[in-house]
C-alpha cells in the first residue's frame, strides 16, 4: 500500500468517478484504475462497486476511506512542516438547513485553519438534500432538526441510508420578526396572534413533504404563506414585510443584528443535530466545526 494509492482512492470517492479522478491527478485512467484494483486486492475488501451510473463506496470502503484520509492528511503537515510545500489541500465539506450559527461556525473552522490553500464547502440547501449529500458523500456531515412531527419519517430515512443523529441541542420554538415589528417586545407569541403576518418557510423543491419543512410549524395552517430558497431573501423579507419564520431559539446574533427571536407557545421541541455516517471518525476539520457549533450555541 503507498500513498499514492491512499491519494487515488481518495479522488475517485471525492469526485464520483474513475475519469475525473484520473483527470485532476494527471494520469492515465488505466494507471489510476490498476492502481486502485491492486489496492483493492492487497486489503482483500471491495472499496468501490462499479455500475454504468459510476462508482460508489462500499461499506467497508467508507471506513477505509475515513483511515486514509487521516493518514493523507498526516502526510501533508509533515511534508508542509519540513519542506514547506504543501502536498494536499483540506477538505471539508457540510450541508445543512438554513442555520446562522453553522455559518459562523464554518467562518471560525475557515479562519483557524493554518493550511496555506484548503477545500471547503458550506451547502445551505434542502432538507432531503442534506441526507443525500451525507449518504453520497458529497458532503461529511449535515445539519438538521427533529421534532414530534417529522421524527418518525425522517428518522426512516436516516435509517434506511445507514446515517445516524446526534443531537447537539434541544429548543422551544421562535418566531423569528425585525425588531421594529409590532410583536418583536413580546415575551411569547400565540400562533393566532400571527395570522395577519406573512409567514416566511424555506421551500423544499420537488421532495416539498410536509417532514421535509424547516419549520416545525406546519405552513397549510396558516393563512398569508411566502416560500423562499435562501437565508438573504428571508432576511429581506421579514424587514421588509413585517413577516415571521419559526425556528429554534438559537440566533446568531453578531451574523444578523436586525433580527430577534421570541419564543412560541406552541406545545413542541426542536431537535437539532450532526447527521453522519455511522461508524466514521470526523475528519479534524468536522471535528472542530462541531466543537465550534457547540460553543457558539453554548454562548447563546
Amino acid at each position: 500500500m503507498t500513498l499514492q494509492q491512499l491519494k487515488y482512492a481518495d479522488a475517485v470517492a471525492t469526485y464520483g468517478s474513475i475519469s475525473e479522478a484520473a483527470r485532476r491527478c494527471f494520469v492515465t485512467q488505466p494507471t489510476l484504475t490498476e492502481a486502485v484494483r491492486l489496492l483493492e486486492e492487497e486489503l482483500r475488501i471491495a472499496v468501490f462497486t462499479r455500475s454504468p451510473k459510476g462508482v460508489s463506496m462500499t461499506r467497508e470502503g467508507e471506513e477505509f476511506l475515513a483511515s486514509a484520509r487521516q493518514i493523507l492528511d498526516d502526510a501533508a503537515r509533515i511534508s508542509e512542516k519540513y519542506t514547506g510545500k504543501a502536498v494536499r489541500r483540506p477538505q471539508f465539506a457540510v450541508s445543512c438547513q438554513h442555520f446562522a450559527f453553522a455559518a459562523e461556525a464554518f467562518m471560525e473552522v475557515v479562519k483557524a485553519n493554518g493550511a496555506e490553500s484548503y477545500d471547503f464547502t458550506l451547502r445551505e440547501t434542502v432538507t432531503s438534500e442534506i441526507i443525500d449529500d451525507v449518504a453520497r458523500h458529497r458532503s461529511e456531515i449535515g445539519i438538521l432538526y427533529l421534532s414530534r412531527r417529522n421524527e418518525r419519517a425522517v428518522g426512516k430515512i436516516l435509517r434506511k441510508e445507514e446515517l445516524k443523529f446526534d443531537e447537539l441541542f434541544a429548543a422551544r420554538p421562535h418566531v423569528f420578526v425585525g425588531r421594529g415589528h409590532p410583536l418583536a417586545r413580546r415575551r411569547s407569541i400565540r400562533p393566532a396572534e400571527l395570522d395577519a403576518y406573512p409567514y416566511l418557510t424555506y421551500e423544499q423543491g420537488v421532495e416539498n413533504a410536509l417532514y421535509f419543512a424547516e419549520e416545525v410549524m406546519p405552513a397549510i395552517d396558516r393563512r398569508k404563506n411566502i416560500r423562499v430558497r435562501d437565508r438573504a431573501t428571508m432576511t429581506n423579507l421579514l424587514l421588509g414585510l413585517n413577516g415571521f419564520t419559526v425556528a429554534s431559539g438559537a440566533h446568531a446574533k453578531a451574523y444578523n443584528p436586525a433580527i430577534v427571536s421570541v419564543p412560541l407557545e406552541l406545545d413542541d421541541k426542536i431537535r437539532v443535530g450532526i447527521v453522519s455516517r455511522a461508524g466514521i471518525p470526523f475528519s479534524p476539520s468536522a471535528a472542530a466545526f462541531v466543537a465550534a457549533v457547540r460553543r457558539i450555541i453554548a454562548g447563546k
